[in-house]
């Protein structure tokens, strides 16, 4: 039985360390919100004409260079970028940044009705250069569903939830902390009314 709870321990805290981690590697960090959520948002439906927020805080380990690119990985291209940076598939470069360097990125994105009644991800791709070394973090930030109707309501006011640009913020550990310390409670409470 000590066993389980063991098991149970470490498994609470190691997800709880990838909560608090978010997309990291040794050359920089990279966070991203979708209308406001962290991501990756799965559960999320959208009408074709529906706006959307896609938020990108990065954040340099190292004395180099980082790009960012916006992109979506099927063929048929169902997002239109009606404010940003960027286009899609347009790389954004930072030359000469220092460590400790950050810089928030926001899109505005809206599904054009070229795909429809399907899912349609959005993915992030940062690369970092030092040198002749580069390391990159990609993940998918929101894979919604696009429904086969048009959008006639009002444009949503997004949530906002990352610094504002050039500023660095640290994950507040507060809640995940909360999270372990409650768990590890339960699985001894747990574990005591079992023996």
């Amino acid at each position: 039985m000590k066993l389980i709870t063991y098991i149970l321990i470490l498994t609470v805290l190691f997800l709880n360390f990838q909560i608090v981690a978010g997309a990291e590697n040794e050359y920089g960090l990279v966070r991203a919100w979708f209308n406001g959520r962290n991501a990756t948002v799965n559960d999320v439906q959208l009408k074709m004409g529906e706006y959307a927020e896609v938020k990108v805080e990065v954040i340099s380990k190292i004395k180099g260079d980082a790009s960012i690119i916006l992109r979506e990985p099927g063929v048929t291209k169902a997002f239109d970028v009606l404010d940003g940076p960027s286009k899609e598939e347009e790389w954004i470069t930072n030359m000469n940044i220092e460590s400790g360097w950050s810089k928030t990125y926001t899109w505005t994105v809206a599904p054009n009705g070229a795909w429809k009644g399907g899912n349609a991800p959005l993915n992030i791709v940062v690369q970092f250069n030092k040198g002749m070394n580069d390391k990159t973090i990609q993940f998918t930030i929101a894979n919604p569903y696009i429904l086969d109707e048009q959008y006639s309501g009002a444009v949503p006011t997004p949530v906002t939830t990352a610094s504002p640009a050039g500023t660095q913020t640290k994950a507040a550990p507060f809640l995940p902390v909360i999270f372990a310390v409650g768990a590890i409670l339960f699985a001894w409470r747990w574990g005591r009314e079992k023996s």
